[in-house]
């Protein structure tokens, strides 16, 4: 039996109770009902960004993770990348991911003082396709990997439909 879509969740970070995306900077996976990032949901990962924002521009960061909530299976050759973009004005705003150091199973060590801060030890990237996305190897069943997104909105962005989407893939062993 393979594994299947629903087996795979994203969840936010910030502690076991946290249900808020803009709390969820790092620290253990969220395990409370809320924390679940619901895919197609309106700042189910980021805010809106502020006119203030807007027209200064602003770097702001979340840590989240991938798990796998198969009982017996172990998702193989998993691969991380941003499917879509971050908006209809991508000329003022970007996302980027990077995997978290900290190995599979493992919760993110840091937690950042504010969306603004920097995480240490990892590096920003910007993969469109499953070819060149992050590798993130096995992810056995029941466990988990932390992942980080960046979002750079540049000063004088416009209001925009803002909607980035970020996708795993892998394959189920024998």
């Amino acid at each position: 039996m393979p594994i299947l879509t629903t087996d795979i969740v994203f969840r936010l970070s910030g502690g076991s109770a946290n249900t808020s995306p803009v709390a969820s900077l790092g620290g253990a996976m969220s395990t409370a009902g809320g924390g679940v990032i619901a895919t197609g949901v309106a700042n189910n990962l980021w805010d809106d960004v502020t006119g203030a924002q807007s027209a200064a521009g602003v770097v702001e960061h979340r840590a989240f993770y991938v798990t796998n909530t198969n009982a017996t299976i172990t998702w193989q050759n998993v691969v991380f990348w941003i499917d879509v973009q971050v908006a209809t004005d991508a000329a003022h705003d970007t996302v980027d991911v990077a995997l978290a150091s900290e190995a599979v199973n493992t919760a993110i060590a840091q937690t950042l003082a504010s969306e603004t801060s920097v995480p240490t030890g990892v590096t920003f990237t910007t993969p469109t396709t499953k070819a060149g996305g992050l590798s993130i190897g096995n992810i056995a069943a029941s466990q988990f990997k932390g992942l980080w997104t960046r979002r750079n909105i540049l000063a004088g962005a416009s209001a925009a439909a803002a909607a980035p989407s970020y996708r795993c893939e892998g394959d189920t062993g024998p």
